[in-house]
């Protein structure tokens, strides 16, 4: 099913094709402190797509081990998609806050990534995060 939003300003568009309702999915709350101050919690699918496109300027943003890319619009400063390449391919997932505003979601649910090694964040995510397939290249 496909489901599409855009940031809090309309700079933005995502669009996220998961293989269930996007009501029936249960966003992961990140428990570091990035996450934590920016409110952010993920919606992914392992079997899903995510695409998104700006009308303007992304920040990408880095933290932690630096493995991961927080794409942010430049003008209302949400974060919009998290994602990482491995190996040639890039996964990632969206923003639950892009989507609560068009659809009734769930409670999230808290993970710890502060407990895994970089390398086990970094082995983890192509298990659970959607394959993104088109993303502004340059920012």
């Amino acid at each position: 099913m496909e489901y599409s939003a855009t940031c809090k300003c309309g700079d933005i568009k995502i669009i996220a094709s998961f293989p269930s309702s996007i009501e029936e999915y249960q966003a992961r709350e990140c428990d570091c402190d990035f996450c934590i101050s920016h409110g952010l919690a993920y919606l992914s699918d392992v079997n899903g797509t995510i695409a998104f496109s700006p009308k303007s300027h992304m920040n990408q943003l880095k933290q932690g081990s630096e493995q991961a890319t927080f794409w942010q619009c430049s003008r209302c400063k949400q974060v919009v998609v998290v994602t990482s390449t491995k190996n040639g391919e890039t996964r990632g997932a969206v923003s639950k806050t892009v989507f609560e505003k068009d659809f009734s979601l769930k409670a999230s649910v808290n993970v710890s990534p502060k407990r895994f090694s970089p390398k086990d964040k970094a082995e983890r995510w192509p298990t659970v995060w959607s394959k993104v397939i088109s993303m502004v290249s340059e920012c």
